[in-house]
């Protein structure tokens, strides 16, 4: 095929995926519409129906526009240079200097999340045709890679979205509302039109198999063991998940979540070469999977004898892993994994014997190589492998009759052993270190639960999953001994950072109308609401040493209104010793050093000075009798359910270290919006290589503060290192805090299987 030819179907392709695009957004607009007009007819509470009936009302109004305005950016941003002019258009004008120089607001900042976020769904349900969609345009451009704007992309398709939906009188509450139908018919609209296109591309003798090998398989220069296997988003030369830079793709926090969807799709594709019933039997990537609120039985999932198999080969190992594990002739760890995978073996070439059809016999043999190399893991200690041991029968049998656990990373039995093995996996390389025994007993309750209920398919992996995430928040807090005191320090610096801040919104509404010095206010609001937080921590709410900081504040606020009589005067200069007393004691209780206590007592004699020659009126005191009953009745004014902590008034947390208990306060570079959303995402119990203060190592994610603001990590040795959200996201982008694991188990475990079938697919059928 000539170059010419070759340029020209690439353009061709780009029309036809250009115009699937557009054809589709009238059908989007339709089903949107029909989901608004449904929320009208769901009961509510009165404020949520009236914000619904106000969103479809705007929906109704501009939703017409954004389906136009959505048509015309994804032309613009088909031409050459449309989405950089487009960028550049919008940089013009005269205050384009002074944007470039200030702060990215927060508007801008929930835009670029809401937009990662539908790329991230959009390519759930697309990656792999999109993977082969790419790999054609690239062979027909020579290319080695798509441009970061180009439409073909996610990410791009997500931002004309968003910024049609903006312009045309739309905004984020209505996002909201609608949030779930447009994910899921944006993801179906860009399927669709990457399908399509293929389909097209293949009409015309374009690469009819896409050769996976080279995803498959891990090479020298995808960084080693430090990095992700060669996938779709490294093999062309975009940067590997676990680098120490900024990835420059969309997207940096999902590539590990985008890699183990494409090693799903991988191992489908993979498989059905050889085993065509195989695919038949699994979801495809343009018609999303509807699961059945209750799975079929095993009876109808599969015939009788395969089921018998199963049933024989997982008594036969339980009751071999009991004598095993006898107290009288107790063996070895290594030796009854040794026994299990044996027994596993034989147990395999019995079951395909049983199975009935080709792709019955190819599930067992890709779940037993799943199994292979999860108990052939290492980092995780034998003794908790040889419960993952026991797992394999009730996995085959959730795999047989639910073909989605090979198309789902995120299937229920699938991320219950990711999740265990995640907490598992960091105690090997630690000197003399070991699994709790809380931690391996509920590991074990786990796995009897499991087995106990062999017919219920992913309801019960998807139970005890909600059971050991629950497990996790008490055994850190309340069992863990290298985390528990740590836990329970950065509690209280949660506790006292929400305080101070909501005890300065309602000491600001409080003394709006006050007539008093702005020094005095100022003291209050950022010195004085801080000391009332750490009392109320330190002592409780209500107790005495609260109580008294409370009348400070009272006595202060009087002390600095206008004194017009002889008689007031007098009284402050009798009051103010102790007073001084009380705000020293207060704000040394609060960590504030010596010198910059007497700062502040300073600017609070000049406000007070400053007092006594005031013309203003004075504060009547049926209005100070008031502010007391406020100031002692605080607490109830908070607002319930704990306020979320805005980044730009949590004061500097230095002063509440300890030898127990590390703040990071420095370190790593100011994170995009996908790094503070993957930062949100991490998940406690997991085990990471943390670089801070001249250490490098292990920790593990302990405790995650309220909205995931505070993010507790501990070493084995007890160490506590409490994060902040954005100095989370900056480590993480610096590379500063690597996740200890690439990727997921069961998706390396997925990779392994992967290449084994590569060398050898033979043994799919035999």
């Amino acid at each position: 095929m000539t170059a010419a030819r070759q340029q020209a179907l690439a353009s061709q392709a780009r029309r036809v995926y250009l115009d699937a695009l557009v054809r589709g957004i009238v059908q989007v607009g339709s089903v949107l519409g029909e989901a608004a007009q449904q929320l009208l007819l769901l009961p509510a509470e009165y404020h949520v129906a009236q914000a619904r009936r106000d969103g479809v009302a705007a929906w109704n109004q501009h939703g017409p526009g954004w389906q136009l305005g959505f048509a015309a950016g994804l032309r613009q941003a088909a031409s050459p240079g449309g989405v950089s002019d487009a960028r550049a258009a919008a940089a013009q004008g005269p205050s384009s200097l002074t944007a470039a120089l200030s702060l990215v607001d927060d508007d801008t900042i929930e835009r670029e999340i809401i937009a990662s976020r539908l790329a991230l769904a959009m390519m759930d349900k697309a990656s792999w045709e999109f993977t082969d969609l790419r790999t054609r345009i690239q062979q027909l451009e020579g290319r080695d890679e798509l441009g970061t704007d180009d439409l073909l992309r996610a990410h791009v398709v997500a931002s004309v979205a968003l910024d049609a939906w903006y312009r045309s009188g739309l905004g984020s509450s209505e996002w909201q509302l609608l949030k779930a139908p447009l994910h899921l018919e944006l993801a179906q609209l860009l399927g669709g039109a990457y399908h399509e296109t293929n389909h097209w591309l293949i009409d015309q003798g374009v690469m009819p198999e896409v050769d996976l090998r080279p995803f498959i398989r891990r090479t020298a220069e995808s960084g080693g063991s430090g990095a992700m296997g060669r996938g779709p988003s490294d093999a062309a030369g975009e940067t590997p998940f676990m680098a120490r830079q900024v990835a420059p793709t969309e997207l940096q926090r999902s590539q590990a979540s985008a890699a183990a969807g494409e090693v799903m799709a991988l191992l489908q594709r993979v498989v059905s070469r050889q085993v065509p019933g195989f695919a038949a039997a699994t979801p495809t990537s343009h018609a999303p999977t509807v699961l059945m609120s209750q799975p079929p039985s095993l009876e109808q999932a599969r015939p009788s004898r395969l089921a018998a198999a199963m049933h024989h080969a997982q008594e036969a190992m339980h009751r071999r892993s009991q004598a095993a594990s006898a107290p009288d002739i107790e063996l070895p760890a290594a030796q009854q994994l040794e026994e299990l995978n044996a027994r596993s073996q034989a147990f395999k070439q019995v079951l395909k014997q049983a199975a009935g059809t080709p792709a019955e016999r190819a599930t067992i043999e890709i779940v037993a190589l799943l199994f292979q190399s999860i108990l052939q893991e290492e980092r995780i200690p034998a003794s908790v492998r040889v419960w993952f041991a026991r797992l394999q029968m009730p996995v085959l049998r959730v795999a047989v009759s639910e073909p989605d656990f090979f198309a789902a990373a995120d299937h229920p039995a699938r991320a219950l052993i990711d999740r265990m093995g995640a907490c598992v996996m960091g105690f090997n390389t630690q000197s003399g270190s070991g699994v709790g025994e809380a931690l391996e007993r509920e590991i074990k309750r786990i796995v009897q639960v499991v087995e106990a209920y062999p017919d219920t398919g992913r309801r019960v992996f998807q139970t005890v999953l909600t059971e050991f995430e629950k497990f996790l928040d008490n055994y850190f807090e309340n069992e863990n001994q290298a985390s528990m005191k740590g836990v329970s320090l950065a509690q209280q610096v949660e506790q006292r950072e929400t305080l101070a801040i909501q005890y300065t919104i309602e000491l600001r509404k409080m003394l709006n109308e006050v007539p008093v010095q702005d020094g005095v206010r100022e003291f209050l609001f950022q010195v004085w609401a801080d000391v009332l937080a750490v009392t109320a921590v330190r002592t409780a709410a209500h107790s005495e040493e609260t109580k008294a900081m409370k009348r400070a504040a009272a006595d202060l606020i009087w002390s600095a209104s206008a004194k017009v009589s002889r008689e007031e005067r007098a009284e402050v200069i009798r009051r103010l010793p102790p007073l001084l007393k009380t705000l020293r004691d207060g704000m040394g209780q609060a960590g504030l050093p010596a010198s910059k206590q007497d700062e502040q007592i300073r600017a609070l004699n000049n406000s007070l000075a400053a007092a006594f020659t005031a013309k203003a009126a004075t504060i009547p005191r049926e209005r100070l009798e008031e502010l007391m009953d406020q100031l002692q009745a605080l607490e109830a004014l908070l607002p319930e359910g704990g306020l979320e902590i805005n980044e730009s008034l949590v004061r500097d947390l230095s002063g509440h270290e300890s030898e127990d208990l590390e703040v990071v306060a420095e370190g790593g570079s100011t994170p995009t919006p996908a790094m503070l959303a993957w930062a949100r995402e991490l998940q406690v119990g997991s085990w990471y290589m943390l670089d801070y203060r001249g250490r490098n190592e292990a920790v593990q994610l302990a405790w995650r503060g309220m909205r995931h603001q505070l993010t507790l990590f501990v070493s084995p040795q007890g160490r506590g290192v409490l994060f902040q959200l954005s100095r989370l996201a900056a480590f993480l982008q610096a590379g500063l805090l690597l996740p200890a694991q690439d990727e997921a188990l069961t998706v390396k475990a997925t990779r392994n299987a992967l290449a084994k079938l590569d060398a050898d697919p033979s043994r799919l059928l035999n």
